[in-house]
């Protein structure tokens, strides 16, 4: 196997990146750049933390996240499994990483910049979804932001629906926490309760 160790070796192998990867890298949100940001419902948030990467997906009404100035975006947390990783990440290195999806379209958003998490109460009040208040607002200062091109989506014909997978050929939660607990859950039972579950917790 030959393993690339050096970063001369890649950029013989890749080349330099042409003038249209370069200039398309900015340090502030623009109009063309927030209406991506603006139809957007799903974004995948990394963050790094003294126990690794994580990468957690981020869903909501389209514009959920709030642009409030060029350099400033705040995004609301809601109900989830408790876990919090990502948040966990952002209090000990604020440094995230925000990929924008927009259904039907290949071209992504990538935003790239340093977090903090508020629970002001006014802010969290003013993403309320039907009633319920966000639990804590995360603010993003932006660094840097740049469109992706459409390679990725376009070679995966992600929004194609004749490429969509058949959810019952896949195992369920229920089924795969049966068995990561060795038992412990039953599988059937937490597939029947799971959706009204999480209609309690989905805001």
């Amino acid at each position: 196997m030959s393993v690339i160790t050096m970063v001369e070796q890649l950029e013989a192998l890749y080349g330099v990146p042409g003038e249209a990867s370069l200039v398309k890298e900015l340090d502030h949100v623009i109009p063309e750049y927030a209406a991506f940001i603006e139809a957007s419902p799903f974004v995948a948030l990394a963050t790094s933390g003294p126990e690794g990467l994580d990468c957690s997906p981020r869903g909501d009404l389209a514009g959920f996240v709030r642009i409030v100035d060029p350099k400033t975006l705040m995004m609301p947390d809601r109900r989830g499994n408790n876990r919090a990783d990502s948040l966990r990440n952002i209090i000990r290195d604020p440094r995230v990483g925000l990929l924008f999806l927009v259904p039907g379209s290949g071209t992504t958003l990538r935003i790239n910049g340093r977090a903090h998490i508020t629970t002001d109460t006014t802010l969290c009040a003013s993403f309320s979804v039907d009633g319920k208040a966000a639990r804590s607002v995360t603010v993003v200062d932006v660094d840097s932001v740049y469109f992706q091109c459409a390679r990725a989506i376009v070679r995966s014909e992600l929004w194609n629906p004749a490429r969509h997978v058949d959810p019952k050929s896949l195992p369920t939660p229920g089924q795969i926490l049966e068995v990561t607990s060795r038992k412990n859950i039953d599988g059937e039972t937490y597939d029947k309760e799971w959706p009204e579950r999480a209609k309690k917790t989905m805001w």
